[in-house]
């Protein structure tokens, strides 16, 4: 993974499809992983963020965003500094 943040996705899941949309869109590079596709990365989402709803990113950082939609996540990257 290196410093990439790290995308917790779920097949299906529309919130998912905009939050890797709104990534694309800004050019901000990542890796995802599917929960529902990959037990252990779903024991893994739930050990970081403390629940099992996505999308869910874990920053380069290690700071956790949660089951969150566009707007949260735009937020997020402005303190972050990306955009």
């Amino acid at each position: 993974m290196g410093n990439l943040p790290l995308v917790y996705v779920k097949t299906g899941c529309p919130w998912c499809a905009e939050a890797l949309e709104f990534l694309d869109d800004n050019g901000i590079e990542y890796c995802t992983l599917n929960v529902r596709e990959d037990p252990k990365a779903m024991q893994e989402m739930i050990e970081v963020s403390g629940q099992s709803k996505s999308p869910t990113m874990v920053w380069s950082d290690g700071d956790v965003l949660a089951d969150f939609g566009a707007a949260e996540l735009e937020s997020f990257l402005r303190d972050k500094g990306v955009l």
